[in-house]
């Protein structure tokens, strides 16, 4: 079993620097894979309403707690859905996620996306008026503040956000004068997030990667095909998907790596060191070609509202509403 290496968090909690994603996982896949993580020594699981599977999840903790681990040597993220932003509906789905999970608490419930849907009417927008719609009124500000409300109920340790650009960190802590303790965002080579992640790591705010490996979302090559990643996979004798891992981890994020096959879940968790060599020569596959793979508005249905100002979003109609 490997060694779980941890990083300190701001509220002296200590986060597992490998944890396991289940976001994309088919139905009945991640009960099985949480199982063999956590058998091979992952202690950190990253989870999330949409993903809708944290039944299957709650299925696999039974499994193995008590009889592998004890639960507070586990880390769970979670994580709340657009649809429960208003201030009435942030604890209720807390609630609901922890039913689902069998479980008294989570270690860390962050905003998963910075902008809110109206309650009741699905998981995404969409055009037929009986899914999802925005909700325009309902800002980050007001959620942010029955977030920070969740810990002194001890149904979570601390509270953070995912997706959040540093303005939108710094509109909800100039309301509040609370931090989040960590942003979780997409991050690997492609998108190296470096800017961000000296505001965050000036504020005292972790940043956890999730995409570590990138994906093919956009029908674009795979990262873990890159000739530079490839070239130093098979210098260390490593693979491609561990190199990537070792980029994330080397950069100082914590990394959740998605599978749900036992040889590849037990292989991501086997850290490799890069050294400072072979970290610049990964880290120049994103020098002028920065990648960002996951955007809702590129899916369908659209979410039309801008969430990064990036090129993609010009034709968004509506901005996200701070505060």
């Amino acid at each position: 079993m490997s060694f779980q290496k941890v990083l300190k968090l701001s509220t002296s909690a200590e986060i597992p620097e490998i944890g396991l994603g289940t976001w994309m996982s088919k139905p009945h896949e991640v009960e099985n894979a949480v199982e063999i993580a956590v058998r091979n020594g992952y202690r950190h699981l990253d989870l999330a309403m949409i993903y809708e599977n944290q039944d299957e999840v709650g299925r696999a903790l039974k499994k193995v707690i008590p009889s592998v681990v004890k639960r507070e040597d586990l880390f769970i993220t979670s994580k709340l859905w657009n649809h429960s932003h208003q201030p009435d509906q942030v604890e209720k789905e807390l609630d609901e996620t922890l039913k689902l999970l069998g479980l008294d608490y989570v270690d860390l419930y962050l905003v998963h996306w910075p902008v809110a849907f109206v309650p009741g009417r699905g998981f995404y927008p969409s055009d037929d008026g009986h899914q999802a719609v925005l909700d325009l009124e309902t800002s980050l500000v007001d959620t942010w503040k029955a977030m920070i409300k969740l810990p002194a109920t001890g149904k979570v340790r601390a509270v953070g956000v995912s997706n959040f650009t540093m303005d939108y960190i710094k509109g909800i802590v100039a309301a509040t004068g609370v931090k989040p303790v960590v942003n979780q965002v997409e991050a690997h080579p492609l998108l190296p997030q470096l800017e961000l992640l000296e505001f965050c790591r000036t504020s005292g705010i972790h940043i956890t990667a999730y995409s570590p490996l990138g994906n093919n979302l956009k029908g674009k090559p795979k990262l873990t095909e890159h000739p530079a990643v490839k070239e130093v996979a098979q210098k260390l004798g490593a693979t491609e998907a561990q190199v990537l891992v070792a980029w994330g981890a080397h950069t100082g994020f914590s990394v959740i790596p998605k599978s749900v096959q036992e040889d590849r879940i037990i292989s991501n968790f086997k850290q490799v060191e890069l050294s400072k060599e072979d970290y610049e020569k990964i880290s120049a596959i994103g020098h002028n070609n920065h990648t960002r793979f996951n955007i809702p508005y590129g899916y369908t249905p659209m979410w039309d509202i801008s969430l990064f100002d990036e090129p993609e979003e010009k034709n968004a109609k509506y901005k996200v509403k701070v505060q």
